[in-house]
């Protein structure tokens, strides 16, 4: 019988994984277990979720090759910083990361900055024949944290530049940019998303991820958001970690926020019993539920604006409440300023029984 023999090649190296599928794969890991709102964020003018208006000029002059020095400003979370990198992927397409400087609060952005950084990226020669259009751009992301001489210093490099460069200045608070930087860009605010959009982005995500999210879960997320589409992203993500059913009750502990239920409970108290039992009801839920009372003064004051009482008992009662949550933000006691909130619906109390007799 023939014996087989297997010849050996010992010189041959020892086979490797591919270093280059294995790169691919844990970059791809990264961005499934990274934050989703990262993950989800708008690639495209088309994905952007609200703004429509706004979304549609700035790529109506894009397409016109008329695209001027922009200042976006309004609440986080409304899609400033998505509409500009979106924008900026269309005109650059794989010449993005050459054609664009990214600079926000992280970055030192003082005068010697403006003055080098930023002039010479301006004054560079563009290298790219490709893109659609010839011009860099220049993202100063929270530009309201810029010093007033660096901004100063910007008003004399956007000047120069303008033929080469467009600068996109994005802030919370316009009213912290200069209004000489304002009147060389054209201004965009942002407001609050609207429920609706909150509301069919969360669904998007949902779908996309495949989460079990109940109506009441969803509607607690949109309501929790506030209009910022960051802020109900994360919240999401954090209760799906904590419980794989996301219902009303879960996403309300997972924040700390004090349930509907509770807050009408507080507020039939304050309504309804006497001094001292209302301020050892409130200690109690406090205590056992770990709520903030700037938490629950402000869903209290929320709910004082749906309850039936004469105009200016409720006026009185609306500052008071103001007041309260003033110095609870500069971290007064809470004892002492949950009895002023008791004795506020006392007061309040006594004057609708006065006002009815």
């Amino acid at each position: 019988m023939a014996e087989a023999t297997m010849e050996i090649d010992v010189d041959a190296p020892p086979s490797r994984p591919d270093k280059g599928k294995s790169v691919a794969a844990a970059v791809s890991n990264s961005v499934k277990s990274g934050p989703w709102v990262e993950k989800y964020r708008p690639q495209s003018l088309a994905d952007v979720a609200a703004h429509r208006d706004i979304v549609d000029t700035i790529d109506r002059l894009t397409n016109e090759n008329k695209l001027p020095h922009l200042l976006l400003y309004g609440p986080p979370g409304t899609g400033k910083t998505s509409t500009i990198l979106a924008l900026a992927r269309k005109l650059y397409g794989s010449q993005y990361q050459n054609m664009i400087l990214e600079l926000n609060a992280s970055d030192d952005r003082g005068i010697d900055v403006v003055r080098q950084q930023i002039q010479d990226f301006a004054s560079a020669r563009s290298l790219s024949f490709s893109t659609k259009l010839s011009v860099k751009l220049v993202l100063l992301d929270e530009a309201d944290a810029m010093t007033k001489d660096a901004q100063f210093a910007l008003r004399r490099v956007i000047e120069k530049h303008t033929k080469s460069t467009r600068f996109a200045l994005i802030c919370n608070h316009v009213n912290k940019i200069i209004p000489a930087l304002q009147s060389r860009c054209t201004r965009f605010r942002f407001a609050p998303l609207d429920a609706a959009n909150v509301k069919e982005r969360l669904q998007y995500v949902i779908s996309a991820e495949g989460l079990d999210v109940d109506a009441s879960g969803l509607a607690a997320l949109v309501r929790l958001s506030n209009g910022d589409m960051r802020k109900a992203l994360n919240i999401l993500q954090s209760t799906q970690m904590a419980s794989q059913h996301v219902t009303e009750e879960a996403v309300y502990l997972c924040t700390g926020n004090p349930l509907p239920k509770d807050i009408e409970q507080i507020a039939y108290w304050l309504l309804n019993e006497p001094f001292t039992a209302s301020y050892k009801y409130i200690s109690g839920v406090k205590m056992r539920k770990g709520l903030a009372l700037v938490d629950i003064t402000r869903e209290v004051t929320m709910f004082v604006f749906k309850i039936q009482m004469p105009s200016d008992i409720r006026i009185k009662l609306i500052n008071d409440l103001a007041d309260i949550e003033y110095r609870l933000s500069f971290g007064c006691n809470d004892k002492l300023q949950l009895g002023a909130l008791i004795s506020t619906f006392t007061n309040a109390r006594c004057a609708i029984v006065a006002a009815a007799n």
